[in-house]
């Protein structure tokens, strides 16, 4: 009896699913040439974050969601401006159908990235309590959005810690609690908690704090050249860091809708 081809043996391709970086476009009102012009200056001012980057179209904030032609429009234009759209957010019937229709997906996870603190999280586990207070400060801090735990991240009872070097294209998120780095955050890495973050070396990526809408999370660099940091949604990016601020220890907290930068 003749042995099964290896081909029959094993499976041509695996799945697992992960969270990826993906951007979520909420429309504010319809105005499909206004959102145009606002992505294309996107994409020109930050062509490392935004040219070619996934957006999932989030149509739940308008008084009436659009007819497929518009949306087919959006969608079309989302993609001229330079980014490449990828579903839809907002898991409704109608919103269901639209999709369908067009062949994409839903992607209906994407409220608790946006609920503030006082809402109704979407959570998937619940967060532990935090074993130290934070520093104490007069201004208001802020948290970061959720990635999948690397394997070689050890949890403390104060936060998460990774002692490796995060590589380009590689992603630790913190769930529930702080974030502490002791190595660097290289170009094209992400590193999220729904905390705060410390990194005791350079940042050179991105940090995003206060994942889950946590506006008391804050982001501390001892050695700052970052693409982009982000706290409970509000971000700012650098094409150009400013001279001030490179290379130094850096602190990023919210004050209302402001994201603020100093040095330490």
């Amino acid at each position: 009896m003749t042995a099964a081809p290896l081909a029959t043996l094993e499976p041509v391709a695996e799945i697992k699913f992960g969270q990826v970086g993906i951007a979520n476009l909420k429309l504010k009102r319809l105005d499909p040439d206004g959102m145009a012009a606002e992505l294309r200056d996107k994409v020109a001012t930050a062509a490392k974050l935004f040219l070619r980057a996934p957006v999932v179209l989030d149509l739940s904030h308008l008084p009436a969601l659009p007819d497929l032609d518009t949306v087919r429009d959006l969608l079309a234009r989302i993609r001229d401006a330079g980014m490449l759209p990828v579903g839809l957010s907002y898991g409704t019937s109608e919103n269901d159908a639209l999709a369908q229709t067009l062949g994409v997906p839903v992607f209906a996870k994407f409220r608790a990235a946006y609920e503030r603190a006082d809402a109704a999280p979407v959570e998937e586990a619940p967060a532990p309590a935090r074993a130290t207070p934070r520093p104490p400060s007069r201004e208001p801090a802020a948290a970061e959005r959720p990635t999948p735990l690397p394997p070689s991240a050890v949890a403390t009872t104060v936060g998460l810690l990774h002692d490796k070097p995060v590589r380009s294209g590689q992603q630790v998120y913190a769930r529930g609690r702080d974030l502490v780095l002791t190595a660097l955050v290289g170009n094209g890495a992400e590193v999220i908690a729904d905390g705060s973050i410390h990194i005791y070396g350079a940042l050179r990526g991105r940090a995003l704090a206060g994942a889950q809408g946590d506006e008391s999370a804050r982001i501390y660099c001892q050695e700052f050249h970052a693409e982009l940091v982000s706290i409970a949604g509000q971000y700012r990016v650098f094409e150009d860091i400013p001279k001030e601020l490179r290379g130094q220890a850096v602190q990023a907290w919210l004050d209302g809708d402001k994201l603020l930068l100093k040095k330490l």
